[in-house]
């Protein structure tokens, strides 16, 4: 049964235990459910919680949520519509290959960004963050066309707030997502 402990994170954990903590409970989480509206409402949920039990920089996340392929977006110009999160308001869509968010959708390649003012395009949804990790979350493979359905977008009020430690696990997040959810 879904309960709210989940997104209770022990002080003093390492930003790998608290990663390990966030993907051991979204598994839990999406066990029997795949709706990707549900379980990308949790992960944001379990992100945020885990980074303001983290230190700095890990704590001044400002931002945690997802961006999904918009399904109404005319063809020839695809673009992202604004998913669940945890932060204040933001951006309602972003078209693909504008600022970090398209760029990462267009491309289908994580964005690390230590500081969001030197990426070219950058769009200040909010003129606190300055850096931001952008992970695609994509389907198929293996003989299918690789086919991208949602973004993880994290921001953080420090330059330098991610590393290559929140790439890896925050692939691994979306590598669970893309195979959870009926997209």
């Amino acid at each position: 049964m879904v309960h709210a402990d989940a997104s209770n994170f022990s002080e003093g954990v390492s930003k790998e235990q608290a990663y390990t903590h966030i993907l051991l409970q979204a598994e839990g989480l999406f066990h029997d459910q795949r709706n990707w509206v549900c379980n990308l409402a949790n992960s944001a949920s379990l992100l945020w919680h885990a980074y303001k039990s983290l230190p700095s920089p890990s704590n001044q996340v400002n931002w945690a949520g997802f961006y999904v392929l918009d399904h109404k977006a005319a063809k020839p110009k695809p673009q992202l519509i604004l998913g669940p999160f945890q932060g204040k308001v933001a951006c309602q869509t972003i078209a693909f290959g504008r600022g970090v968010c398209g760029t990462a959708a267009e491309s289908q390649i994580t964005q690390l960004v230590p500081d969001v003012e030197q990426f070219p395009g950058h769009i200040p949804c909010d003129a606190d963050s300055k850096s931001e990790i952008v992970v695609p979350i994509v389907v198929g493979g293996e003989g299918e066309a690789r086919k991208l359905v949602a973004i993880i977008d994290i921001d953080c009020a420090d330059l330098n707030g991610f590393d290559e430690v929140d790439k890896e696990y925050l692939e691994k997040l979306a590598d669970l997502l893309a195979k959870s959810c009926d997209w």
